[in-house]
């Protein structure tokens, strides 16, 4: 085989390769806990990192606690659980791997409640008449 046949092999064997490099998906799934152990279903679970198209991927846990966020690109991922009148939580370094599914289980504590009150002023229009029906 002379030397342009084998470039031509490398190259054909690199092009066939490239399907299988670029399916090959990964995924982080686990369960949410509160403190006492027990599974917290609803909990938005999102995976953001710079690989991904979109930037970001959510999913909810399930009534089991369970979750999983399938189809991510293999490289450096962040996770954040969120839940109403839950301290959000936020895992950062979580490299993947092709074909890998990372499992990253968290237990959340119960977290300060936020209130926001908005207040707008209105002008207050007051009318108040005498006897000779004259404005005041």
């Amino acid at each position: 085989m002379n030397r342009g046949s084998r470039l031509a092999a490398l190259v054909v064997l690199v092009w066939l390769a490239l399907p299988l490099a670029a399916s090959a998906q990964s995924a982080i799934a686990g369960v949410v806990k509160d403190a006492s152990g027990a599974v917290l279903p609803g909990v938005n679970v999102e995976a953001s990192s710079p690989v991904l198209i979109e930037k970001s991927r959510s999913v909810v846990t399930d009534a089991q606690g369970q979750y999983k966020i399938v189809d991510l690109r293999p490289g450096v991922f962040s996770v954040t659980f969120t839940l109403s009148g839950f301290a959000t939580i936020q895992r950062e370094g979580i490299e993947l791997t092709a074909n890998f599914t990372a499992a990253v289980n968290v237990d959340m504590k119960v977290g300060t409640i936020e209130e926001t009150v908005t207040c707008r002023a209105r002008r207050r229009l007051s009318t108040c008449r005498t006897r000779s029906d004259a404005m005041c």
